[in-house]
């Protein structure tokens, strides 16, 4: 599971939350939540078969189910499957080709607990057969800030009611909503092969697990499409699709590699999803155990609940990896990671599964690390390691999570533990696990893992224990530190250079409460140009590292490998920052300079030449991180930069930064840069021409607001749009904000909250000003977006929207932002 949130939230709670370190926390933070145990074995799956159609009027699925089953451990004559909200026909033991017919109670709508015909000893083989109709809509289920809803099979415009919007149906089965849409064991810690026979309109493409073994008619108008498992998996993997795709077909060794997409977006298909086939390769190479299934799709749905799902063989993934030509020319590699993250789930997740909830961990921990793995072979260090630190930042910009273990036997709701820290903090533990161990034994003590526990379930023990076995060390510290308990180090650094001795000395003092944290560190001191690396291990709260050199050093870069999990407070002057970003190899190391250096860069020109060296990195994310933290109100630091934006804004190959040279050139308020930004307006990237309308808005605001007009029909282009109506607009402008922010959905809709909220102080008219409030309002009432602080900024936007009225309506506008403020805080 890739979280929508984790995939856009971060940067929005790195702007709601600044950074600090992490809050005080005990290890038993979470003892006031329940302890959740992995959930006992009964009785085991073995196999299930369904038969399923669908009723689009009533949004309904009619099933039967053949359900083969063992006892575990114990004998039994009962059987309890996890099934919610269905119509439960019958219920028969099968005997040969027989049904005799079972009693069973299912009076809470949740639970279908059956009496069998007999006794079974474990692992002796029954089935069940089931007659149902499940009823998703009418669930009273609640989603999450994870996963929006939990109702598992979901109905997309199966009226055809909205116009140009496609009718799917499409299934979401973790964390336990496969129940929803057929009977079964509902937990993590079973497996099952499977077989499941649909039969749809004739004119729909289907798509499921394992392989497509039969297309039979089924009628006038329809098709019944089998779809057949061979290998075991959970059941929160099982996934029907059904809908207009187009299938564009590649492949990888020889097995099947399938992309399914709406037919606008087919063409592009290979733009998309291309780089699977060398993901594919890639892990299975570095894993050292081949994609262990017999084929892998990816399709892409409308409306979904969440990022993206690792089905087994079957990637659903949200209408947000859809794009064409020209949104594929602003793709990121963090819009692209999604891919890669589904992909190693496959491994991690599928072919082994986590044995409960509590050890999400050893699922999306390590999904989490094979984006930044993958970004490593494909476009570089820097790319790896930018993605690894904007992770690691945005787990260290939210001080709730400190409270956390990783590993979480306690907890209220199961969608609680899919968060930064099961995904960002996670990740970042794993790599720094890789980098203790060295590639060779990490890899050899994954591989070791996989093979162990093939086609069953693991947690962070085995993993410890697959570790240990290859490395020959205890482990323990390791993840009882980082797995089991919870929080991350604070830490100030200090330096004392001895001439008498020839000696530096670096002090790490840890500021965190509790126990000090063991941390293994690599520190390189660079004397004449060149660096050499003392490995410390602090265990202490404070302590002192020394080493004798030939000459006092011109730079000491502790964490050297950079991806220790730390808040750091590194008293470094700033010349040895410098010479760390002209120096030091790393992304992490040219950043932390550059983030020194933006702090004084109006008051030294040191810092600012390190500045300006960084608008020309060799990596575009720094370039872009240059350009974003210029103080460009300083005539000083605007005179400085002024050049090299100009360059980069008319000719840079890198689509973000030249749209983020473009907004700063905006800030600059010089005329003579309209050309520039006009011309930017008939770029093919809609970033670029994005910026350059809001810029050009910051120039010649009467042309910007007739050019924008002339852009409304293109929505990638809204946010910009409505971006230069709130900041140079009026009511005129404010029937298409309100129209555009209603259409839009998902991301999307993010994008358009900030000019939802500057559009609030230039809105004069009631009616107007009530409509944008409501909006605001509902924005902060949304549960995902409250846990980031958005009901706080929201308050704080209503707030001065109100103190900006002066018209005739100020009082009726205020006391509407004063309900509207009023109910966000009795919100619970």
């Amino acid at each position: 599971m890739k979280l929508l949130s984790a995939a856009l939230l971060p940067g929005c709670l790195l702007l709601a939350l600044a950074a600090q370190a992490q809050a005080p926390s005990t290890p038993l933070a979470a003892a006031n939540a329940p302890y959740q145990p992995s959930a006992t074995k009964t009785n085991d799956l073995v196999h299930t078969r369904l038969a399923v159609r669908f009723d689009y009027a009533k949004r309904y699925l009619y099933g039967q189910e053949w359900v083969t089953l063992k006892p575990h451990a114990y004998a039994t004559d009962t059987l309890r499957l996890d099934a919610q909200g269905m119509d439960i026909k019958s219920v028969a033991i099968m005997s040969g080709g027989a049904q005799q017919p079972l009693k069973f109670d299912y009076s809470d709508k949740n639970n279908l607990r059956i009496n069998l015909d007999r006794l079974y000893k474990p692992g002796e083989e029954y089935m069940v057969y089931i007659e149902y109709t499940a009823k998703p809509d009418e669930l009273q289920v609640q989603g999450s800030q994870a996963i929006t809803d939990a109702k598992g099979l979901y109905f997309i415009n199966p009226d055809s009611a909205v116009a140009g919007k496609p009718v799917q149906i499409w299934t979401q089965g973790e964390t336990q909503s496969s129940s929803a849409w057929f009977p079964t064991i509902d937990r993590p810690n079973q497996k099952t092969t499977e077989e499941i026979a649909m039969t749809v309109p004739a004119k729909y493409v289907t798509l499921s697990n394992g392989r497509l073994v039969s297309q039979k008619p089924a009628g006038p108008g329809l098709r019944t499409d089998t779809w057949k498992m061979d290998l075991p998996h959970a059941p929160y993997l099982f996934m029907m699709a059904v809908g207009d795709f187009k299938i564009y077909k590649d492949t990888w060794r020889g097995k099947e590699v399938n992309y399914y997409l709406e037919p606008k977006y087919a063409p592009f298909a290979k733009q998309i999803f291309g780089n699977t086939p060398d993901m594919l390769e890639f892990f299975s190479s570095r894993l050292g155990v081949e994609f262990p299934w017999n084929k892998y799709s990816q399709i892409v749905a409308r409306d979904y609940v969440s990022g993206a799902m690792e089905n087994t063989t079957a990637t659903l993934h949200g209408e947000q990896v859809q794009m064409t030509d020209r949104e594929l020319l602003d793709r990121t590699y963090d819009q692209e990671s999604v891919i890669a993250h589904e992909l190693f789930h496959q491994w991690f997740g599928d072919y082994v599964t986590a044995e409960s909830w509590s050890n999400i961990t050893v699922n999306e921990s390590m999904a989490d690390f094979s984006e930044s793995l993958y970004a490593e072979h494909k476009y570089g260090q820097d790319e790896a390691d930018a993605h690894n630190y904007r992770y690691r930042q945005s787990y260290l910009a939210s001080p709730r999570d400190a409270a956390k273990n990783l590993v979480r036997f306690h907890y209220n709701n199961k969608e609680d533990v899919f968060d930064l820290v099961s995904y960002q903090k996670g990740g970042a533990i794993v790599q720094m696990l890789r980098t203790y161990l060295g590639d060779d034994v990490f890899f050899a003590g994954l591989q070791k893992y996989l093979t162990d526990n093939k086609f069953g379930n693991g947690e962070a023990h085995q993993m410890r224990l697959a570790m240990e076995a290859v490395s020959g060390q205890d482990l323990n510290w390791f993840y009882n530190q980082w797995y089991y308990n919870n929080g991350s180090p604070a830490v100030t650094i200090d330096y004392a250079w001895n001439a008498g001795s020839k000696t530096q000395s670096v002090t790490i003092k840890q500021t965190q409460p509790g126990e000090p944290f063991r941390l293994p560190l690599a520190i390189d001191y660079y004397v004449g140009g060149k660096a050499q690396r003392q490995r410390v291990t602090m265990t202490e709260a404070t302590q002192t590292f020394t080493m004798p050199l030939a000459a006092r050093p011109e730079l000491v870069n502790v964490d050297a490998d950079k991806f220790t999990l730390w808040q750091k407070t590194d008293n470094k002057p700033l010349a040895e920052y410098a010479y760390q970003y002209s120096h030091a190899p790393l992304y992490v190391d040219r950043r932390e300079a550059l983030d020194a250096a933006l702090t004084q860069q109006t008051t030294s020109s040191a810092a600012r030449a390190v500045v300006l060296a960084a608008l020309k990195d060799k990596f575009y994310g720094l370039r872009i991180a240059a350009i974003q933290g210029l103080k460009l109100d300083n005539k000083t630091v605007a005179k400085a930069a002024a050049p090299t934006l100009r360059q980069l804004a008319a000719t840079e190959a890198d689509t973000h930064v030249r749209a983020a040279a473009l907004l700063a050139l905006g800030e600059l308020k010089d005329k003579k840069d309209a050309k520039t930004l006009t011309a930017a307006l008939g770029s093919q990237s809609y970033g670029i021409q994005g910026a350059g309308l809001q810029a050009l808005g910051e120039i010649d605001a009467p042309l910007a607001l007739a050019r924008a007009k002339t852009l409304e029909s293109e929505p990638h282009l809204a946010s910009a749009v409505t971006g230069v109506y709130a900041a140079h607009g009026g009511p005129a402008q404010w029937n298409y904000m309100r129209t555009t922010y209603d259409a839009a959905t998902g991301r999307s809709r993010y994008g358009l909250i900030a000019p939802m909220v500057q559009m609030l102080g230039r809105l004069d008219d009631p009616t107007a000003f009530g409509e944008d409030v409501d909006r605001l309002q509902k924005v902060a009432l949304q549960p995902q977006l409250r846990a980031y602080g958005f009901d706080k900024r929201m308050i704080d936007a209503l707030q001065k929207g109100a103190a900006a009225q002066t018209g005739a309506h100020a009082t009726q506008n205020q006391a509407t932002a004063a309900a509207a403020v009023q109910a966000i805080q009795a919100a619970k």
